[in-house]
């Protein structure tokens, strides 16, 4: 992998964390992923979340992980601010527009879409709006996004050596367990709204951050090769761990299938089983240092294919939703009456063709509109960060 280039395997991979989350909600829509014998895959398959806090932790925290080895100046927090605003909004607003206008008896105030366009509704007890309840994911997100200037400030300090990437890595390694205490918490003290905040998900955040500061290690030179290393480059291997781990999630270990309440228990394990998820979804993809190549088994997120379904996968998590309850008000696909398949397609083809409209138009022209030409520094401290959102 050429360490100036972007990791092209995570555009993929963001795709396949958008379609896992497109998936759990034609399932919830269709009412199979309550029932049948797929309901728990299906009810799990929003463990796509974690995919993309691991992706965002880690290509956001990279390039200050790159500095602070390499004794440069970390980002600018403004120009990062504002690369990520012209990332996150624009879709963001359409989205909100499109389901205040074209969902009908949708039933929501004014205030409910305001509370979705700032991404400030999970902290407002905003009542579930249609078309935009997959937007929780993002206001989380966004406020990882917020702190994550004053993390990586906290997080460069000490001599730049093996040490300081020890340190930071056994410090992201906690983190699952602290995110998991948050959810059985929150969850015994009957607060199920805190369940959506920040708190609850650091641990799959510090997964990315963990990662970003080996693989930063191990391009500078930091860092020697360790056993985990050679085990990531057999991602078939990495990635039947995660079908394991993610069939153990469908279990009542994990909590209900449905939006009742878990119990303490359930919401830590089902916290850490996608901590684990994450880890092993993502690690394959950035474990190759230079000069070794990335494995073969990465090829179909690496093609032009799997790049191009990630450079539009924030438009099919942002709009695909709404498409989700347009297509419930046409005959035979009522709510919870079924045709999960016949769901799954129309929705799925809507949204690419509705995100794809929105990357060509709306998302690409804004971002190189506010893309501020980068000083020269070395090719390896390089790599694109306009990640997407979750789901």
């Amino acid at each position: 992998m050429n360490p100036g280039r972007r990791f092209l395997a995570l555009d993929g991979l963001r795709f396949v964390g958008a379609l896992a989350v497109l998936t759990t909600h034609v399932g919830f829509a269709s009412g199979d992923a309550l029932r049948g014998p797929f309901a728990g895959i299906l009810s799990r398959l929003d463990a796509g979340v974690a995919l993309f806090f691991v992706v965002s932790g880690f290509l956001l925290f990279r390039p200050h992980a790159m500095a602070h080895l390499e004794g440069r100046s970390r980002p600018s927090p403004l120009r990062y601010y504002l690369r990520r605003a012209a990332r996150i909004l624009p879709p963001l607003w359409i989205a909100v527009g499109a389901a205040a206008l074209l969902i009908p008896g949708a039933g929501s105030e004014a205030g409910d879409y305001i509370a979705h366009a700032t991404l400030t509704q999970i902290y407002l007890d905003t009542p579930l709006t249609p078309g935009l309840t997959q937007f929780w994911s993002l206001a989380t997100e966004v406020a990882f996004y917020l702190l994550l200037p004053v993390i990586a400030s906290l997080a460069s300090s000490g001599r730049p050596d093996a040490q300081w990437c020890r340190r930071v890595i056994l410090a992201c390694a906690v983190m699952p367990a602290v995110g998991a205490a948050w959810m059985a918490s929150a969850t015994a003290l009957g607060h199920s709204a805190a369940r959506l905040w920040l708190p609850g998900y650091v641990g799959w955040f510090a997964i990315g951050i963990g990662l970003a500061t080996w693989h930063a290690g191990r391009t500078t030179g930091t860092l020697p090769a360790s056993r985990f290393e050679e085990l990531t480059r057999f991602p078939g291997t990495v990635w039947s761990l995660l079908a394991a781990v993610f069939l153990l999630s469908t279990s009542a270990v994990a909590g209900p299938l449905d939006l009742s309440e878990p119990t303490p228990g359930q919401a830590a394990t089902k916290s850490l089983l996608y901590s684990i998820i994450g880890l092993l979804a993502v690690a394959p993809t950035v474990m190759a240092i230079p000069p070794a190549r990335e494995p073969a088994a990465l090829a179909p997120l690496t093609g032009r294919v799997g790049v191009w379904l990630g450079q539009i996968s924030y438009g099919v998590f942002a709009y695909h939703v709404v498409i989700l309850e347009l297509l419930g008000e046409a005959p035979g696909f009522e709510p919870f009456t079924g045709r999960f398949m016949a769901r799954w397609v129309v929705t799925l083809a809507a949204a690419l063709v509705v995100a794809w409209l929105s990357y060509r138009f709306v998302e690409r022209p804004i971002m190189r509109s506010v893309r501020v030409r980068r000083r020269r520094v070395p090719d390896h401290s390089t790599v694109r960060t306009d990640v997407q959102t979750n789901a």
